[in-house]
């Protein structure tokens, strides 16, 4: 059992190292700052969670931290009743959690497709997130989903770029934040196995046939002829991105939000 724990432990640390990284090179958290996970009930963002709360307690800077889990899907806010394996271990992580159905905009037709059920599930975690007072909204993007649409932008948009690691919102008074964009899938899988998390809900019924499961497939296929392919992606997108930045931040900003709305993985 010792050994185990020591196992576990050595993980947890290499993860946060990935973590600190993340969070210095994009300035993403902050002394004070009152961080919300959104919590979909998948393995990354429970490990997001359980990682944030476990490095808050040998770190310097102050943070608060609250889950918050959105119901409802393609149906409507009604289509999936909270998922209890879920909320019982919410209930019992030690971490204050709000469980919120998803609104939906006035004249909203159902079912709705992949981009409106995205849209108006992350709208309510903003609004949810903002009315509690909290400054920063953490998703639990990994290192791959950051190649994945990295690669989904180059071949259906034309345009080298990934989700944004840190992107501000309403004058950069609210944050959208992405701590595990240097963790691994593999890393994380191997990590939640270590703290027994609760099965995930139900997979969305259209999640098989989406652009993003293609782009997946693609770079499996790939992942055996390339090495370094993933990590070539990664860097790539980065430095795109920060030259758009750098050339035109309004024409960046619109182009992200599109980006972003188009291709976020729910």
């Amino acid at each position: 059992m010792a050994g185990g724990v020591e196992k576990v432990n050595r993980r947890t640390r290499l993860l946060i190292a990935k973590i600190n990284k993340a969070l210095r090179d994009y300035k993403m958290l902050e002394d004070g700052d009152r961080v919300a996970v959104a919590v979909s009930g998948g393995h990354d963002s429970l490990s997001l969670l359980r990682l944030l709360q476990i490095r808050r307690s040998f770190v310097r800077e102050r943070y608060e931290l609250i889950a918050v889990h959105i119901l409802g899907g393609a149906e409507g806010p009604d289509a999936s009743p909270g998922h209890q394996p879920l909320l019982d271990w919410l209930a019992n992580s030690g971490v204050e959690y709000i469980v919120k159905p998803m609104q939906l905009a006035d004249g909203e037709k159902l079912p709705m497709n992949c981009h409106r059920c995205t849209w108006n599930r992350r709208t309510t975690l903003f609004k949810t997130a903002s009315r509690s007072g909290y400054n920063k909204l953490a998703f639990g993007h990994h290192f791959d989903d950051m190649v994945e649409t990295a690669l989904m932008n180059l071949l259906y948009q034309g345009r080298m770029a990934s989700m944004y690691p840190c992107a501000p919102y309403f004058g950069g008074k609210f944050h959208l934040i992405r701590p595990l964009i240097n963790v691994t899938k593999k890393e994380l899988e191997s990590f939640a196995r270590s703290c027994g998390f609760p099965e995930p809900p139900p997979r969305c019924a259209n999640s098989d046939t989406s652009k993003r499961e293609v782009i997946a497939d693609i770079l499996k296929l790939a992942d055996h002829s390339y090495q370094n392919m993933r990590r070539n992606i990664f860097r790539t997108a980065m430095h795109s991105m920060e030259m758009e930045e750098r050339i035109g931040e309004g024409a960046v900003g619109r182009r992200k939000q599109e980006s972003e709305d188009k291709n976020e993985k729910s």
